[in-house]
């Protein structure tokens, strides 16, 4: 596979950050709510560099990374979407005002991200000692495939985790929101604002989330740049995603299932990786087994867009056939 030129990473790396500087501090610093044209622009905006991008690694570094960045993709803004509905959930169990959404949904990606940039990291090294951490990672997509297409992953509630119980119990958190800041005085006592735990509730849920996602694009790329910006461009504009979607998540009832089909298909495509490398002693005296076929990249891109573009379709179908019925 070609190396991806230096120069070129360093200046992905220097754009992405500005779009993200721009997105959350200068864009979505004002409090508002954003309206469907500007949600449709920001959307089409980065989807558009997302696209670009890729066909400036094809360029750069030839076909396989760059269909391995759109498949990677393709999963990561998927999955998003779907993260979407636990984010509902997070704004709804702490009364965030509307006009307030916009910003704190940037500032918890924000952390997200730092926190998944760290994740790959820990991923990249693993991977690379160990051969057959493969396995743990194929069952356990092929694990939470079963429990996305039951349902038995989500159960309409959110529950703060052990990291946000601890922050309460050490400092002095009102229920009283101000504005945009995080600290108010009452009674000559200062206390944080809600928005200090919501930034922490939707950075690390989504990070929780990632434990899905990380090992997913793993299976469609060995690369931890490819993997990296695959997550960067999947974040971008989930805000704007946020308002657009809102009332509509509900109806992309078949997304659970078309997404649970792409994570046990890149569940079995890890475990065979993990055969074909194999060095556990236990299987095959500890040899790879050359017999387990190799699923080529391209594969991987048309059963996620089948999948993934099915199940949004079939919604869409459900969803106008249910509105007729009701019409009726």
């Amino acid at each position: 596979m070609p190396t991806i030129p230096t120069a070129f990473v360093v200046s992905t790396l220097l754009v992405l950050v500005v779009f993200f500087v721009v997105d959350l501090f200068i864009i979505g610093r004002k409090p508002h709510i954003p309206s469907t044209r500007e949600c449709l622009t920001h959307i089409a905006f980065f989807v558009l560099a997302a696209l670009v991008f890729g066909g400036l690694l094809w360029m750069v570094a030839g076909s396989r990374s760059a269909v391995e960045f759109y498949s990677g993709w393709l999963t990561e803004y998927s999955l998003s979407i779907d993260n979407l509905f636990v984010f509902v959930i997070i704004m709804s169990n702490f009364a965030v005002p509307r006009d307030l959404q916009k910003y704190v949904l940037g500032v918890g990606i924000a952390v997200a991200l730092v926190l998944r940039g760290a994740f790959i990291l820990a991923g990249v090294a693993l991977i690379t000692r160990f051969t057959w951490i493969f396995f743990i990672f194929g069952f356990f997509l092929l694990y939470t495939a079963y429990n996305m297409v039951t349902g038995k992953d989500k159960d309409g509630e959110y529950h703060e985790n052990g990291l946000i119980k601890a922050l309460r119990k050490v400092m002095n958190i009102t229920d009283e929101y101000d504005g945009d800041h995080l600290r108010l005085t009452r009674g000559g006592v200062r206390y944080f604002t809600p928005l200090l735990v919501v930034f922490l509730a939707i950075g690390t849920t989504d990070v929780m989330f990632a434990f899905d996602s990380i090992p997913a694009i793993f299976g469609l790329t060995k690369d931890p740049f490819i993997v990296f910006t695959s997550n960067v461009f999947a974040l971008l504009g989930l805000q704007q995603l946020y308002f657009l979607l809102g009332d509509l998540l509900d109806k992309l009832v078949y997304l659970p299932i078309g997404l649970s089909v792409v994570l046990a298909f890149i569940g079995v495509k890890l475990i065979m990786e993990a055969l074909h490398g194999n060095t556990l002693p236990f299987i095959n005296h500890g040899r790879g087994i050359a017999a387990v076929p190799d699923i080529p990249t391209w594969v991987s891109l048309i059963v996620i867009v089948v999948c993934i573009g099915g199940s949004a379709l079939a919604s869409m179908v459900k969803s106008r056939r249910s509105g007729a019925v009701r019409s009726a």
